[in-house]
């Protein structure tokens, strides 16, 4: 498999139309068009065909959504990570897919459903931190409320890069871009966060700050972005070595295993 030491990675930051799979569909295939032949992967938000819905009895989606990934993936040569709410067998998950463009794909239930919102009462969680491989880069996949859990996204699978994909609300945005700057320090990893903008079915309104930290906590985006629209970064491999091999840190981090 290739090798890259630089990787460019496009963040789509949108509003997303209430319950409605096929328009937003739609939507975000035009966007990722634009990008076909332009970057190695593509970050969504968080229920990118529905908004943060509670009601995946109606607008689920099933194994047609692997296709429409794998048909953008492989005609765009990137790899793509987003969430939907999905039907796994007769319940439901918040799953984030990691396509490549081979239509080789990684899953993620979410670990930490939100209960503020009763997303525990409708979703399954998840059981396990996953990391997915592309392009010699290790990727931490997560989703929104995980990012308030710093001990799941602990690096102890040396990744070099951990990702949210999310619908953050404005009211906690703050949380957001101090928990995702976190993130990245001390993991010494590149920390990926892909919000929504715009208002959403139930009256709540985000405000994006998308955003990708790097080892550092440096912000690779012009902050605060609260439009919608596509920015892409470029993400290195010697920054990381570079910084970890200077910054000996995570040699000094605890031993634990999740159970």
């Amino acid at each position: 498999m290739e090798h890259k030491e630089s990787l460019k990675v496009s963040l789509i930051q949108t509003d997303l139309i209430w319950e409605t799979p096929e328009a937003n569909k739609t939507a975000f295939s035009k966007q990722l068009a634009s990008l076909y032949q332009q970057t190695d992967l593509v970050i969504l938000p968080e229920m990118f065909t529905t908004g943060f819905s509670m009601n995946p009895e109606k607008y689920a989606s099933d194994i047609t959504i692997y296709e429409y990934l794998k048909q953008h993936a492989s005609q765009g040569d990137f790899a793509i990570y987003g969430s939907v709410m999905f039907k796994n067998g007769d319940r439901y998950v918040n799953r984030g897919i990691f396509m490549r463009p081979d239509g080789n794909y990684t899953i993620y239930d979410k670990r930490h459903t939100f209960t503020l919102a009763g997303e525990h009462q409708v979703y399954n969680a998840g059981n396990a931190p996953v990391i997915a491989s592309y392009k010699g880069w290790k990727f931490n996949l997560q989703i929104c409320y995980d990012l308030r859990f710093p001990v799941f996204a602990r690096n102890t699978q040396n990744y070099d890069v951990v990702m949210y994909v999310a619908n953050w609300p404005v009211p906690r945005v703050n949380a957001w871009d101090a928990l995702l700057k976190a993130r990245a320090i001390e993991n010494m990893s590149y920390a990926i966060g892909v919000n929504r903008s715009g208002t959403d079915g139930t009256g709540m309104d985000y405000c994006g700050h998308s955003q990708v930290y790097d080892v550092l906590g440096k912000e690779l985006v012009e902050h605060p972005w609260e439009t919608s629209g596509i920015k892409t970064v470029e993400l290195s491999k010697s920054h990381i070595s570079k910084y970890r091999s200077k910054l000996r840190f995570l040699e000094d981090r605890d031993a634990f295993e999740l159970i």
